[in-house]
């Protein structure tokens, strides 16, 4: 390739000597490579005028097809470099259930596809843990609700309802809808989600106290009791699409109660390679993991 870049600096520049200063040649190497570029192509490519060089007919007609491949061999040691710079990447992340079952597999599948030697490490936990484990290091980037952290840098990604789980034969069950306040009035089985909880703050703020008798981290241990008609609960669409519930019933929540799925960082600027990469193919890529899988 060389020789091709040559010869466009000394077109560039309309001189051979302008050339060889530009890219640290003696006069006589460029002259040389223009040379073997002519005889590679059996052509005469330039000609010397008394002021500057200049490309002869056949150089006209070559030009766009070297400056082609030269722009091509550039993106492709581009990508070289940026392949060895993922060679031996570990991303860590901080995730919860809802995530971790939903979009994020299929993205960390995808991008192993472009980056196959690149590793990820995932700690699971809530929004509490996740948001201490950013701020010491422990993990790139989390996943986090940003209304349950303060001093990160957060990404709004997407919002996720929350759903009634009611034991088949409940009295609730038979209704479209659940009233927060009639899940007020019922055992309930609060979803662990750290110290912030968005049941909780729903409840709050219509200055409703709930019979909270169990407080669970697993989703699954939740619907499994929900079954077994210890209580009833609320869990995340995210998750409820993704696990088994034939043997409860689902319901919508009046007032809703949500959350915003965000991506949090000390600082989006200073992340690893690996991490960086990672997080620009999320963002690039969310709308279509979420018509798949959200």
């Amino acid at each position: 390739m060389t020789r091709y870049e040559v010869f466009l600096q000394v077109v560039e520049t309309g001189s051979f000597t302008k050339a060889a200063h530009q890219l640290g040649y003696t006069q006589s190497a460029v002259n040389q490579n223009v040379k073997a570029l002519e005889e590679e192509l059996s052509t005469a490519l330039l000609q010397r005028t008394k002021n500057r060089v200049e490309l002869t007919a056949d150089g006209k007609e070559y030009l766009p097809y070297l400056q082609a491949l030269c722009a091509a061999h550039r993106r492709l040691e581009g990508k070289v470099l940026e392949m060895h710079g993922l060679q031996n990447a570990v991303v860590r992340i901080g995730t919860f259930t809802s995530v971790s079952r939903s979009f994020l597999p299929r993205a960390m599948k995808e991008f192993r596809k472009l980056y196959p030697m690149v590793q990820f490490v995932l700690d699971q936990g809530e929004y509490t843990t996740i948001a201490q484990w950013i701020k010491e290091g422990r993990v790139d980037f989390g996943f986090l609700n940003p209304d349950a952290v303060s001093g990160l840098e957060t990404i709004p990604l997407c919002e996720d309802g929350m759903m009634a789980v009611l034991p088949k034969n409940h009295p609730l069950a038979s209704f479209s809808h659940v009233e927060v306040k009639e899940l007020a009035q019922e055992p309930f089985i609060l979803l662990g989600e750290g110290e912030y909880s968005v049941p909780l703050n729903v409840f709050r703020s219509l200055l409703l106290t709930p019979d909270i008798r169990y407080r669970v981290i697993d989703d699954d241990t939740i619907i499994a009791m929900v079954e077994q008609g210890l209580g009833v609960s609320a869990l995340y669409q995210l998750v409820l699409r993704k696990i088994d519930h034939k043997n409860v019933v689902i319901r919508p929540i009046r007032p809703v109660m949500k959350r915003t799925i965000s991506l949090a960082f000390r600082d989006r600027k200073t992340l690893p390679m690996g991490a960086r990469y990672f997080v620009n193919f999320l963002l690039q890529n969310l709308e279509q993991h979420q018509k798949e899988t959200l």
